[in-house]
């Protein structure tokens, strides 16, 4: 049966069971997420950890999901993720008309130690020394590396791109791309990540819910909050309005087992508000789920949701690092964002906002006159001083812009300095992961994570912002190189895979009105059904990974079809 690339290698992988010494497979709890992917691995307990953890299973009673936490034994943990499977997955023909070319993913298996990320995504409670995730400098020089490829014209293949060597718009977009064989396809690819899903606990005395915490498989980026949000997305398109009601309520499992891993994770400030590794994000896409139900109770993740905004108002909340989006304020107030815009509603108060962003203006001067900067505001991460949307300055002057008409003007002048600082940093067409860095052509960065296909997302909410024509040139620019070297070789993931240098077009096409932009989005697409993708990506260590795996393509294949509502998955700038 044709689908959206699933190698057949992955059941050869199979999560690690309790009779092999795991945490995962049946009612014992689940399984640990693989070495090499970018969720980040909380350190192991101490016994101080494991004490405060056993006095907390002894005296915390709950009284329901939102209101105080999780019961030690929780049969609703069980059933959480527990779907019927009767309905057996269509057998789908593929249309010719659709992705001419389109080919299962049937590539060998790849050792792990032969991966080398181009980004570093850790959660904060790792060590400085903890890299499961390395970029260009901090990646292990062991293990065999993707060579170099035969390519032709002006874009070559590299260790990090496939050579692009589709021809250019030409005036007409692909026949075949339309909703009566892209739907199929992406219904198909839907029930295979759902098959994927690791086993979410249920074991005696809770230890599913612990286990579930403490492997970081409920967030966002890289854990099934991620899924969640992927099938609460299907559900608001038009296409699938008739399995809507289904989505929503798979979407309603899923985030609920979410919700009670995140209770009973160690209550650090470390993840409690962190919006792509933590609860923050947890709350924020039960919210939308709830609401999405018509349930009236979607005000309660909503309130955890709020009072979250305490623990990242202090300036230096987090030791690694308090602004940049995975873990800090700048993601707290991207899911605020993301709230705003699908509940047409200002989720926090005027008085929280400017909150927010006054500690991330602060942290900012602060950072930049510690460490002389000749520009008002810089932030680090780990020590690193990022540039991307990942971690970096881009992503959290991008939220500071989002919220601009709540900073008083003279700090709107500094973010504004700081857009322009940025913008001169361009090295052809591209941003070098951290400042000061060179950037080396046959290996640089190109991804959202990393790169100009992420940071044109700020220069995109600076033209919608100011309508200063300069800003809007340099996104194009961005989408040039995106077109040149955006085939990456790491999956086809939105965080750095095809998939999320595709969505630089959409981004695009919105801006522009440019046909063209849909155009190069469709050849994407389309090459992710390639013999040459399949041959040459990476395996993936997270079949269903909203940023890494199939999730976000999903979410990418939805947008292709209606490219005028198109957005990266939470990550808006048309708010």
């Amino acid at each position: 049966m044709p689908s959206l690339g699933f190698p057949a290698r992955c059941p050869a992988r199979p999560w690690p069971s309790a009779e092999r010494g795991g945490v995962g497979g049946g009612a014992g709890g689940v399984a640990r997420p693989p070495r090499g992917s970018c969720r980040r691995s909380p350190r192991p307990l101490g016994e101080e950890a494991k004490l405060r953890r056993r006095r907390r299973g002894r005296v915390r009673r709950g009284r329901g999901l939102w209101e105080g936490g999780a019961r030690r034994t929780s049969p609703a943990l069980a059933r959480a993720t527990r779907e019927p499977r009767g309905s057996p997955v269509p057998h789908l023909a593929i249309r010719s008309a659709l992705l001419p070319r389109a080919r299962l993913l049937l590539s060998p298996p790849v050792s792990a130690s032969s991966l080398h990320p181009g980004c570093i995504h850790r959660h904060p409670s790792a060590s400085k020394s903890e890299r499961w995730c390395a970029g260009p400098q901090g990646a292990s020089s062991s293990g065999p590396r993707l060579g170099l490829g035969g390519g032709t014209g002006g874009s070559m293949d590299t260790k990090r791109c496939f050579a692009n060597r589709f021809d250019d718009y030409q005036g007409s977009l692909l026949a075949g791309q339309c909703e009566e064989a892209v739907a199929p396809l992406v219904t198909a690819t839907i029930e295979r990540i759902l098959q994927e899903l690791p086993p979410l606990g249920g074991g005696p005395e809770g230890r599913g819910a612990a286990a579930a915490a403490s492997s970081c498989q409920w967030g966002l980026y890289g854990g099934v909050a991620g899924v969640a949000y992927m099938l609460y997305h299907v559900s608001q398109s038009p296409l699938f309005a008739g399995a809507r009601e289904r989505y929503l309520r798979l979407a309603k499992r899923l985030i609920d087992a979410c919700a009670r891993a995140e209770e009973w994770g160690e209550p650090d400030a470390d993840t409690r508000a962190a919006f792509l590794l933590g609860g923050a994000g947890v709350y924020a896409v039960a919210t939308l789920v709830y609401h999405a139900l018509g349930r009236p109770d979607y005000v309660q993740p909503l309130g955890k949701f709020r009072a979250l905004c305490a623990v990242c108002a202090p300036v230096s909340f987090l030791e690694c690092g308090s602004d940049e989006l995975f873990v800090g304020r700048a993601g707290y107030l991207c899911a605020a964002l993301v709230l705003k815009q699908k509940l047409a509603q200002e989720v926090l108060t005027p008085a929280q906002i400017k909150s927010i962003c006054q500690a991330i203006l602060d942290s900012g001067k602060q950072y930049a006159m510690k460490k002389r900067k000749p520009f008002p505001l810089m932030y680090s991460y780990y020590g690193t001083e990022y540039l991307g949307a990942a971690h970096g300055l881009s992503s959290i002057l991008q939220m500071l812009l989002s919220y601009h008409e709540h900073l008083k003007p003279s700090d709107q002048e500094l973010v504004w300095q700081s857009v322009d600082f940025l913008m001169e940093q361009e090295q052809n067409c591209n941003w070098p992961p951290e400042l000061g860095e060179a950037i080396e052509r046959e290996n640089e960065l190109v991804h959202w994570c990393h790169g100009a296909p992420g940071i044109a997302y700020l220069f995109a909410k600076a033209y919608l912002v100011s309508k200063k024509p300069q800003y809007l040139d340099t996104c194009i620019r961005c989408g040039e190189l995106t077109w040149q070297k955006g085939l990456l070789k790491k999956g086809p993931g939105i965080c750095h895979g095809v998939a999320g240098s595709a969505y630089v077009f959409l981004l695009l096409y919105r801006l522009t009105g440019n046909s063209k932009y849909i155009y190069r989005a469709q050849r994407f697409a389309e090459f992710l059904f390639t013999e040459e993708f399949k041959a040459g990506s990476r395996v993936l260590e997270s079949i269903y990974s909203l940023y890494e795996g199939f999730s976000g393509t999903v979410c990418f294949l939805i947008d292709l079809l209606q490219p005028n509502q198109a957005e990266f998955p939470l990550f808006s700038v048309f708010v």
